[in-house]
């Protein structure tokens, strides 16, 4: 059964990227064509590099076009423990994420419904108040004007029942991600960028200093430097290392029918996106036609019908009552750390590769991108610490028995706390 994303639906028909049919050099290869890859190639073009694109589909296809747009600056980890962990030019990297990419969507023109208009952080829980204050209050140490919401603010501010608390970063937003995922092709495009899509890449090895991808239909292109940005959708004969550094998680996402005008002036009558601070909480925001989307982890197995989305749609009538028609449902996949931090490294001379965004992949897979571009280009220091090796996940083959564990716990904790 397809599942077809609002996003597809209202996003123009993609662009024709063609298929690589004849063997290439170039300067940097960048497999895949996600946020990631696309920024990467992007900023390596307006360096002057010569860059190839590769993705096995189109771009913006796995989860950079079907991910819910929202634009969040920071990472998991609050940043006095980003200070700690990877240093302070970490935490200022992580907290201009989301400024990063409304400042490019701006120089460039790229018409993705870009909003810059907030983020709030929901708590359901009691227990969860103290640790959102203490994460606002390390943020308005360093400059961000975030402000806090109780309970009856925070019933306005959402439209939505039952939450205990919660705070607002002014520094956030949303985009509709498969028409930023285009723009950005188009804009690397124009810049000297060569794109290629329905490329899947099956094998890549290094002879001497260069590397070579060897394309299934056997086409090859070498390359000094490659950045393989595919997360969790790398394939295991590329890089199984990649591949086996998270857990790819499903996030299942629902859209509901244009809401009324009334339905409209109560619900994030702000416009701000909204994450819940429970261990498996929601995500929900208003997208393209006025609809209320909202999101949240479903099962490790692919949905088969609509059942499927049966958890979450009750999440959405949980929050916001009953009476809703769903008219979209659809699901991609989230690469997971058991830590919630980033996998950035170097397996390999002249090999970057990046993967476990965690639920943050727009704002920082594209500032990401651009980062490791004015790194290869101009030796730029990444902002944050690269590893030579790539930590395997143990047992990973076995991950959605112990995912699913994990969730059911988790669940069962989130229904404890008070």
């Amino acid at each position: 059964m397809d599942f077809p994303s609002l996003w597809r639906a209202t996003a123009p028909a993609a662009p024709l990227w063609p298929p690589l049919t004849e063997s290439r050099r170039c300067d940097v290869l960048v497999i895949g064509g996600g946020f990631q890859g696309l920024s990467a190639a992007l900023h390596l073009a307006e360096a002057g590099t010569d860059v190839v694109l590769l993705e096995a589909e189109d771009p913006g296809f796995g989860a950079s076009g079907r991910n819910g747009g929202q634009v969040i600056p920071g990472l998991k980890d609050d940043p006095d423990t980003l200070d700690r962990t990877w240093g302070p030019a970490a935490t200022e990297f992580a907290g201009g994420t989301a400024d990063v990419l409304f400042a490019l969507v701006a120089r460039l023109g790229i018409d993705c419904d870009a909003v810059q208009d907030g983020w709030i952080q929901a708590g359901s829980k009691q227990v969860h108040l103290a640790g959102l204050r203490a994460r606002m209050a390390q943020w308005q140490a360093r400059g961000v004007s975030a402000d806090w919401l109780d309970a009856d603010a925070m019933e306005r501010a959402t439209g939505a029942r039952g939450f205990t608390g919660g705070w607002r970063d002014p520094r956030a937003g949303r985009v509709h991600p498969l028409k930023l995922a285009q723009g950005l092709a188009r804009a690397a495009e124009a810049a000297g960028a060569r794109i290629h899509g329905r490329s899947p890449v099956a094998t890549l090895t290094r002879h001497g200093k260069a590397w070579q991808a060897r394309l299934e239909g056997g086409a090859t292109v070498e390359a000094e430097k490659v950045i393989l940005a595919t997360n969790v959708y790398t394939p295991a004969k590329l890089e199984p290392r990649l591949r086996r550094a998270t857990v790819p998680a499903n996030s299942f996402q629902v859209a509901t029918a244009p809401l009324t005008a009334a339905q409209r002036a109560r619900i994030l009558p702000g416009g701000e996106v909204v994450s819940e601070a429970r261990r498996v909480g929601t995500y929900f925001r208003i997208g393209p036609e006025n609809r209320l989307m909202l999101g949240g982890r479903g099962s490790f197995s692919d949905p088969h019908s609509a059942e499927g989305f049966s958890r979450i749609e009750a999440e959405l009538a949980r929050l916001f009552g009953t009476g809703f028609e769903i008219t979209h449902r659809w699901f991609g996949r989230v690469g997971m750390t058991p830590d919630h931090r980033l996998r950035l490294c170097a397996p390999a001379p002249g090999l970057l590769a990046a993967t476990g965004f965690n639920g943050r992949g727009v704002a920082l897979s594209v500032s990401l991108g651009k980062a490791m571009a004015e790194h290869l280009a101009h030796g730029t220091p990444l902002p944050i610490p690269l590893s030579e090796t790539i930590p395997a996940l143990p047992f990973h083959a076995l991950h959605p028995i112990y995912g699913s564990l994990g969730i059911r716990y988790y669940q069962l904790r989130d229904a404890l706390d008070r």
